[in-house]
């Protein structure tokens, strides 16, 4: 079970060095009969990951997304860019455990995954966790609530 709203699309989107990568989580979504918005980039060359991470943040943020998916070399590049929306809260996880918490403790409406650093296996592993966790509330709403400024 998914805890996103299924009735809206995914959000996803890479830079060169996550192409390959999104292109399996597309795969993946695609499998799980999950609907995504595919904000690029489309090929291996070389591109700047800003201008893939704003849309999918703005997409997420304005509500038309259920939640982002975002990958480049490390995971940071995205992480940071998205995180610049108010609306946003973009983790950048390595492990199926950081992507758990991320959603139980932070409510993270954007998973950042560093292609360079895990394997594309452990990579689906994560979003499909990422989907499927809730956000805890209580003692983390406080704090979530004092994430934006």
């Amino acid at each position: 079970m998914y805890v996103f709203n299924k009735g809206l699309p995914v959000a996803i989107g890479s830079d060169h060095a996550g192409f390959e990568y999104k292109e399996s989580v597309i795969f993946f979504l695609k499998k799980k009969n999950i609907p995504y918005k595919d904000f690029g980039t489309h090929s291996t060359d070389s591109t700047d990951y800003p201008d893939f991470a704003h849309p999918v943040a703005s997409a997420v943020e304005d509500g038309g997304a259920a939640f982002g998916i975002l990958i480049c070399g490390s995971g940071n590049g995205v992480a940071m860019t998205a995180n610049k929306h108010q609306g946003i809260r973009a983790a950048l996880c390595w492990t199926e455990e950081l992507s758990e918490l991320a959603r139980k403790h932070n409510n993270a409406n954007i998973i950042c995954l560093p292609a360079r650093f895990v394997p594309v296996e452990e990579a689906i592993k994560m979003v499909e966790v990422f989907m499927g966790t809730e956000f805890e509330g209580g003692r983390h709403e406080r704090r979530v609530d004092k994430i934006s400024c």
